[in-house]
């Protein structure tokens, strides 16, 4: 009798034998099953579209076409329903890890990693109840309310006070990429520059006000809310998110409940 939650996942790496042994393990878990993996980027697309896997566990370096280029793509189809995407790479340069979180990547992890802690960490995500996808549709998800409301409930709900400079600089940061994610793309060259020609201020400052914003955030407390939010996308080593992720991931978050709320 097949398991009520058989998840279906994918592994694009080009390195043969790690996919081999991550896929002989995960078709030992009763609620899993390990499709047939690719070994690099070009087909993935097509291969996802196919085989509509629940989770696609992808390299970020391979010779052909790497995990960011597949993210693009993937960012690209129109209507697609995407998989949770789980970044792998033996690089864990924090400039990587930001650039697919903002592409929509849920999770970052480097390699050599516990395939257990991996598979943990995968039925984590996908089993995330029903009730908290509602509680972001109801409350952050009406189209009905303006975009400034919404945004504004989220980062106080997360715990950022209003009375400090970086609350400002979040919530339109926030804004801007809902409207465009292309503009996470470039924080430094776009995001702090455009927020600091309207704020009269240096992208320098926009940049530590944020970071110290997201420090008041994480030290308050909120750890439930940051669950919700934030899931497993933050470094555990460092315990709070970037600038980068904290930005892209509540912008993600407004985006899925505008969807979810159709």
């Amino acid at each position: 009798m097949e398991n009520k939650n058989n998840f279906k996942i994918m592994i694009v790496d080009d390195n043969k034998e790690f996919v081999k042994l991550l896929n002989m393990y995960i078709n030992t878990q009763k609620d899993m099953t390990a499709l047939e993996p690719l070994y690099d980027g070009t087909n993935a697309v097509s291969a996802i579209k196919q085989s509509k896997p629940d989770v696609l566990l992808l390299d970020v370096v391979m010779p052909e076409k790497d995990g960011l280029t597949v993210l693009e793509e993937l960012n690209d189809e129109v209507g697609m329903d995407k998989p949770t995407i789980i970044m792998m790479s033996a690089i864990g340069q924090e400039k990587i890890t930001q650039k697919a979180i903002s592409l929509g990547a849920t999770y970052y992890v480097v390699k050599p990693f516990d395939m257990i802690t991996l598979v943990d960490r995968i039925r984590d995500i996908l089993t995330e109840t029903e009730e908290v996808k509602n509680e972001f549709m109801v409350a952050y998800g009406n189209k009905n309310l303006p975009i400034e409301v919404r945004v504004t409930q989220m980062i106080h709900d997360v715990g950022v006070p209003a009375h400090i400079k970086g609350y400002q600089y979040i919530r339109e940061a926030i804004i801007l990429a809902v409207e465009n994610e292309d503009i996470l793309n470039s924080v430094t060259k776009s995001l702090y520059p455009t927020l600091s020609s309207k704020f009269d201020t240096t992208p320098s400052r926009v940049e530590r006000a944020i970071r110290h914003a997201i420090e008041v955030a994480w030290n308050r407390g909120q750890i439930e809310m940051h669950e919700k939010i934030f899931g497993y996308t933050v470094n555990s080593n460092k315990g709070k998110p970037t600038n980068s992720e904290f930005i892209a991931m509540i912008a993600d978050r407004i985006r899925l409940s505008e969807k979810v709320a159709v």
